[in-house]
């Protein structure tokens, strides 16, 4: 059954964008890069697509093509990074098949002289955009010391335990530091980190959401989850709490996929968390800003219909380069 289920997946992530309205407009023209100097304590978007990135792997259809064509693509796989300038400290959030590209951002992001690496990496589950990263870390690239990867008790057997991530620990490159469900990790006397699980297709590990707090401002971070309603935290009373919310938004509808019934698929919809969210206030709607965009979203451009429905709607769109103050 899970078997399936897997296959199903692969297939429509991989077949998923049409020929139509959804999909045909696309342009070498990428989303603007927005502010990229960060101060004081802050957070940074250093990627937005889901985990096989955009354009997808095998991908002919109009929502591929010309991101094939365009080698300056900027489309990263999701990822955030945090800067504590103060404490001269930098964090990345999942650990991508961008890692070089986002580690090279991060640093650049930081006035100080800081080093290539960050002083820590988050993990939220083991799906192939949000780990796969580490690789970098090992001998065959930058053969790095002891890099602090933040994982849940699941994920930190799956690394220990499975080639070739067990040998970037049994060679040092990583030293996994583990979590728990709600227990405060303090990074800096002014930033700390809370992971919470959240539920999601767990099959070699748990699924984490984070908040990023700073000494003003809170982040939270939920790059994937079930529908909503199979959490039994209410989204909206979290939201409430916060200051930004980077919300799953892989899909932003079942047009996307055509051929299942939208309650089936494991994500939540963007039309679905609008509608979830219609009544929260202007403010609290501010604060939501959508991320992990599959290759078929529309939400991956910034002139469709679809991002424009987004924004009047209230809501954000993230984009790479966003700096958010914490």
């Amino acid at each position: 059954m899970r078997l399936a289920s897997l296959i199903f997946l692969a297939l429509f992530y991989l077949y998923a964008c049409k020929d139509s309205e959804n999909s045909a407009a696309v342009t070498t023209n990428e989303p603007a890069e927005k502010n990229t100097k960060a101060e004081g304590v802050s957070v940074m978007v250093l990627g937005t697509a889901q985990d096989a990135g955009s354009p997808h792997i095998a991908c002919k259809k109009d929502c591929c093509a010309a991101l094939f064509e365009n080698k300056n693509s900027r489309r990263k796989v999701v990822s955030l990074g945090v800067l504590d300038q103060d404490n001269e400290k930098t964090y990345l959030f999942e650990a991508t098949p961008d890692i070089t590209a986002q580690t090279k951002a991060l640093k650049t992001a930081m006035d100080v002289s800081s080093p290539e690496l960050p002083n820590g990496i988050f993990l939220t589950h083991a799906h192939i955009g949000h780990y796969t990263g580490l690789m970098y870390l090992g001998k065959e690239a930058t053969n790095a010391a002891q890099i602090p990867v933040f994982a849940m008790p699941k994920m930190k057997s799956y690394l220990e335990n499975n080639g070739p991530w067990s040998q970037l620990v049994k060679d040092g490159n990583i030293s996994i530091s583990p979590l728990t469900h709600q227990e405060e990790v303090s990074l800096t006397p002014q930033l700390k980190v809370i992971p919470f699980t959240v539920p999601h297709r767990d099959e070699y590990s748990e699924t984490v959401g984070y908040r990023i707090v700073g000494p003003n401002k809170t982040a939270l971070f939920i790059p994937d989850i079930n529908k909503w309603s199979v959490w039994e935290t209410p989204i909206e009373k979290l939201i409430a709490e916060v200051d930004y919310a980077f919300l799953d938004a892989t899909f932003y509808d079942g047009k996307e996929i055509n051929t299942r019934d939208i309650a089936e698929i494991p994500h939540p919809f963007v039309i679905e968390s609008m509608d979830l969210f219609r009544s929260l206030s202007p403010s609290d709607k501010k604060k939501v800003f959508f991320i992990h965009f599959n290759h078929t979203n529309p939400l991956l451009r910034e002139d469709s219909p679809q991002t424009k429905e987004v924004l009047q709607s209230g809501f954000q769109v993230a984009r790479k380069g966003m700096v958010l103050p914490l």
